[in-house]
């Protein structure tokens, strides 16, 4: 039987708050800073999963905008292939760590750590849409 392997499907979340944008500190392997997201999880659509993913790893209640951008290259994950679907979303509050980010924060667009996976070249992108 031949069986055919798909990428998974995922979301990050571009949160935008007063103190720039909220990036979580992940306690799993891939280590490091990243936006907030996750898989999709059957029966769920990608609002669905967006919302759920910000809330589980910041505590924020999110209000969804528009989907950004489709991110598809096979190697943009350690772990193997996937697509994400990032949408960008405010929210008001502090940030905190649950589900498998150690830590929540905001960070300045100007003054961002090291980040996992694709995630400083989607912020790259969203910065150079922006002006």
């Amino acid at each position: 039987m031949n069986e055919q392997r798909q990428p998974r499907l995922t979301v990050d979340l571009i949160i935008q708050v007063a103190d720039g944008v909220v990036l979580v500190e992940r306690k799993y392997e891939p280590l490091g800073w990243a936006l907030p997201g996750g898989f999709v999880e059957w029966g769920e659509t990608l609002e669905q999963a967006a919302v759920r993913e910000a809330k589980e790893e910041t505590s924020l209640d999110v209000t969804l905008g528009r989907q950004f951008h489709a991110y598809s290259d096979p190697e943009r994950d350690p772990r193997g292939h996937t697509v994400s679907v990032v949408f960008l979303a405010t929210a008001d509050g502090e940030p905190k760590g649950g589900d498998d980010a150690k830590t929540a924060r905001a960070f300045p667009l100007d003054q961002l750590p090291e980040l996992a996976f694709d995630h400083e070249a989607i912020l790259q992108d969203y910065v150079q849409r922006r002006h």
